[in-house]
């Protein structure tokens, strides 16, 4: 029917041309309305081409650190509300189509309808001329910051349970109606895990326009109370965004909702929220359907006060999953037949929550006997891990990990780790638990020592402790929640009141904290404490007091310590202490006092009262003398004491500390002057680090270690320290002369490592020979820096009347004139259990060995498993005979050895090679007696950049 009518229609049009001129428009809409609004259709759907295509442009741009001009912003929005307009017309186009009685059109409704059209048409003419005009003019440059920066942590793959997860987050961040959401659940549950896989998620293209944000803001949430502060920081960063940290937290905020309005889309990630957080105040402007916050939490509660448009419960893993984690802690023995059903019930008892798994789980790792896994099962269903508050669930099952510890010692043990907020050094660890006497009773420092390495052990291993990656091998952490648990563990007992934990949050004064009279240990580790109180709370029972790592702290008033009569432990490490007062001779129980790092501190007042002491460090301290009343610590074991030259005098101080079996001590040269000097008191050493003059080499104190580091001393001539180095067992050598006459005043068997830098030695012939024995029969490892006129590691030990007989390691750094490493002739030849070699910078070393075919058929050949040679520009061709010693080698390392063309041959085929290091055009340059030993060895080759 509308075809017949057309047709009628293009007649009267033409009629009505001529004839009815003033009204030609208006029968021309309603008699063409069809076509018009047909070719309208096609426009408007080339508009919204065109805008998707600006669009992408301006987000592209956007990941690359540019922003949209506000006139581009402004022409997509409208583009945005015409389509809305064209498609709220769309029902009256509908009608208007529709023809009324007889089939007659509905021409009011068709008139004023193409008049709405036409005034589409015009807009939309218009915004195509506009977004022409743009042309490749669409951004300006932003802050240079990323949309989504990677946040490190866990992968979710392969957790079926962790990926439905993040599937829903996804989803509800792709929801128009959802702009806060909440993430909650019990702590350990996994939802730190969850966001951070979530972020790391949006740095993929993501199929979604609505999951591509301006930028993603990751902000981990100080505990409580909160700070506003420190939140706006995280954020402020982020953004590039300079603030004055002297501002107003209001001033920040009305800057930080400025700089966020100008993003069109942003997602904030607030990650562990204990209470709500006032989102105006940390400057967060309206959010709206591009704007939107996710946060993790631990209650419902906090989700509802901060008004989450959505809550996402995370629950406990399934039983197959919590299975599956639990066999991966446990280890194989969760499999064993007889053990499975019990491990399944055991994983049951945990109630999915991974970190009750993981800690269980590891506790029970390597334990084969039924018994101890039936107990678990038993112990476990008495307990109560699962109340209802959320963090009694998971307290009470690492308490279950607590009770299960195998003493009341090591449970004091981790108790008192819970003072330490983040990194725990070991030794200051093990000296405190000895302190106070929950190591046991040892008679020796060495027995308390190994003790508290055994106890640290077996914290670790139940996941109560942690090795500090952060820091290194000598610290350990806590996490964060087992601290909690730690802490909350002695209310369960009704002592309250036995820790007071202050540390690291921040305090500069503690004179309005309440102590109470009962409390045995407190803690203020590492905050910004510049004073103490003259007048502190009597603590009549307090045994540690632990201050160090508060820098701004330089004075203790004068009566400070008589608040603290049962005194075991004090640290002051790391503070700003010049001087300490005397009230700490009153300190009558005191049994370690440590004050390592106390730059500042120059002089010590007397000790003659402390009679008890174990433990006194003053290690890097500008102590220069030792304090009056020494003699009195009959009971001192441990004496660190290297940070400054002490006087003449020192040693016969420390000669009369019977017990002292560990020491650590700088001393001038003047006082080993004394060649009538009796050393017999060193016996009584188990690990000593003793430095004679300003040395500069560096030499870690360690326990069982008896090392001397001696610097530019002359007084060897008439065996002036042969009677006190004959106890070394690594002796450092630094600019000193007189070494062979040294060696020759008495043989020194306890000799392992000699490390001699600076040496300018004339290792010519020497008269009389090499004598018929080894001064140094049981030395292993040789270090030679910067020794002048030596051509071989054979002349060195001629000169010396060395075997090398048990020599292991050899180093050489910086000989100018060494040609070789060992050379044929008298009796020094290549040691046979060397194993580890490095050589660097001597630059006249043409060969490694020198030996005839005589000798090579007669000598039994070292087997060398590490070889490093780094800038030897003489050595050239190949490393050459004897071959057979380089058939076990595991690790190579080839640096600045540019005329070394090839390997030998028992390298190119030898399967022992773990790992080749060198740089990539030496590699590439290589020579080889077959193409194939080349790709053999390819997995073995790791570059390595030159940097000196």
């Amino acid at each position: 029917m509308e075809i017949v009518f057309n047709a009628a229609g293009n007649f009267i049009v033409e009629v009505g041309k001529s004839v009815f001129k003033c009204i030609y428009p208006k029968i021309e809409d309603i008699v063409h309305f069809s076509t018009k609004i047909e070719n309208l259709s096609k426009e408007m759907e080339k508009l919204a081409k065109f805008r998707d295509d600006i669009k992408e442009k301006v987000e592209g741009a956007e990941g690359e650190g540019y922003k949209a001009k506000p006139d581009v912003i402004k022409w997509i929005e409208d583009v945005h509300e015409l389509e809305n307009e064209w498609k709220d017309m769309q029902e009256k186009i509908a009608a208007a189509k529709t023809p009324t009685y007889k089939c007659c059109p509905k021409c009011c409704l068709r008139s004023k309808v193409s008049t709405q059209a036409q005034n589409i048409r015009d807009q939309q003419c218009g915004l195509i001329d506009v977004g022409k005009n743009f042309g490749s003019n669409l951004v300006v440059e932003n802050y240079r910051m990323k949309k989504v920066e990677h946040i490190p942590g866990p992968s979710i793959e392969g957790q079926p349970a962790a990926t439905r997860n993040l599937n829903e987050l996804l989803r509800l961040l792709e929801d128009d109606k959802v702009c806060i959401i909440g993430v909650w659940g019990t702590g350990g549950v996994g939802k730190t895990t969850l966001v951070k896989n979530l972020n790391n998620e949006l740095l993929k293209n993501v199929p979604s326009s609505k999951l591509s944000f301006g930028i993603v803001i990751w902000v981990t949430v100080p505990k409580p109370p909160i700070d506003v502060r420190k939140i706006q920081e995280q954020i402020a960063s982020r953004l590039n965004l300079k603030v004055d940290k002297e501002g107003s937290v209001e001033s920040i905020a009305g800057k930080i909702c400025e700089r966020l309005k100008e993003e069109k889309s942003f997602l904030l990630i607030l990650d562990d929220v204990w209470e709500a957080i006032d989102l105006d105040d940390v400057g967060v402007p309206q959010l709206s359907v591009r704007r939107k916050i996710i946060i993790t939490c631990r209650s419902l509660e906090v989700c509802r006060q901060m008004r989450t448009n959505r809550e996402m419960n995370i629950f406990t893993l399934e039983e197959d999953e919590s299975l599956q984690l639990f066999v991966k802690n446990a280890g194989d023995v969760a499999n064993l037949e007889y053990i499975q059903t019990l491990a399944m019930d055991i994983a049951r008892e945990c109630g999915g929550l991974p970190l009750a798994i993981t800690v269980i789980g590891s506790s029970m790792r390597g334990k084969t006997r039924v018994e101890l896994w039936q107990d678990a099962l038993d112990s476990l269903t008495r307990s109560k891990p699962h109340s209802k508050v959320v963090e009694d669930k998971v307290y009470g099952v690492i308490k279950w990990s607590y009770d299960s510890l195998e003493s009341r010692d090591i449970q004091s043990c981790f108790l008192y780790c819970s003072l330490y907020p983040a990194a725990i050094p070991i030794d200051d660890l093990i000296h405190c638990w000895w302190a106070e006497g929950i190591l046991g009773e040892h008679d020796t420092y060495e027995q308390a020592y190994n003790r508290g390495i055994t106890l640290v052990e077996s914290l670790k291993d139940a996941c109560l402790l942690e090795a500090d990656k952060m820091e290194d091998e000598d610290c350990v952490k806590m996490h964060d929640m087992v601290r909690d648990v730690a802490r909350w563990i002695p209310s369960t007992s009704g002592d309250e009141d036995t820790y007071v934990f202050q540390a690291g949050i921040g305090l500069t004064e503690i004179s309005r904290i309440t102590i109470s009279t009962s409390v045995k240990r407190i803690s203020f580790v590492s905050n910004k404490i510049e004073c103490l109180p003259d007048c502190f709370t009597k603590c009549p029972k307090t045994t540690s007091l632990l201050l160090q790592d508060n820098h701004h702290l330089m004075k203790i008033p004068r009566e400070f310590f008589l608040a603290f009569p049962a005194l075991r432990v004090l640290n002051l490490s790391g503070t700003g202490i010049r001087e300490l007062p005397s009230s700490i001779n009153s300190l009558s129980q005191l049994r370690a006092l440590i004050l390592q790092s106390c730059h500042w501190l120059n002089d010590l007042p007397t000790v003659a009262n402390l009679h008890n002491l174990q433990v006194l460090d003053c290690e890097f301290t500008g102590i220069r003398r030792l304090p009056q009343g020494m003699e009195n610590l009959t009971n001192l074991r441990l004496l660190m004491i290297s940070g400054s030259c002490l006087g003449a005098t020192s040693f016969d101080e420390i000669s009369s500390l019977h017990n002292l079996t560990h020491l650590s001590i700088r001393v001038d040269s003047s006082s080993c002057l004394n060649g009538d000097y009796t050393w017999t008191w060193m016996t009584r050493l188990k690990g000593f680090l003793i430095k004679v003059g300003e040395t500069p080499i560096y030499v870690p104190y360690k326990k069982s270690i008896r090392a001397i580091n001696v610097a530019e001393c002359e007084i060897f001539s008439n065996g002036e320290l042969s009677g006190m180095l004959q106890f070394a067992s690594d002796l450092y050598l630094d600019k000193c002369m007189g070494l062979r006459k040294l060696i020759a005043y008495s043989p020194f068997n306890g000799l392992k490592l000699l490390d001699i830098k600076g040496c300018s030695c004339s290792f010519g012939p020497v008269e009389g020979g090499s004598g018929q024995f080894d001064p140094l029969p049981n030395l292993e490892h040789l270090v030679l820096r910067f020794v002048e006129n030596l051509k071989s590691v054979s002349d060195f030990g001629q000169y010396l009347g060395l075997r090398f007989s048990k020599l292991r390691q050899l180093d050489m750094d910086f000989c100018g004139s060494l040609t070789c490493l060992f050379n044929d002739g008298g009796s020094c030849c290549v040691p046979k259990h060397l194993e580890d070699i490095t050589i660097s910078c001597c630059t006249h070393l043409v060969d490694l060995f020198v030996q005839d075919q005589a000798t090579l058929i007669n000598s039994e050949m070292p087997r060398v498993r590490k070889l490093k040679l780094d800038h030897l520009p003489g050595l050239v061709g190949t490393l050459g005979e004897p071959q057979s010693m380089w058939e076990h080698l595991e690790e190579l390392m080839v640096i600045g050895c540019y005329g070394l063309r090839k390997l030998p041959l028992s390298i190119q085929t030898s399967k022992n090679i773990k790992i080749i290091e060198g740089e990539s055009f030496w590699w590439s340059e290589l020579e080889w007696d077959d193409d194939n030993f080349k790709s053999n060895l390819e997995c073995c080759y790791k570059n390595r950049y030159y940097y000196r």
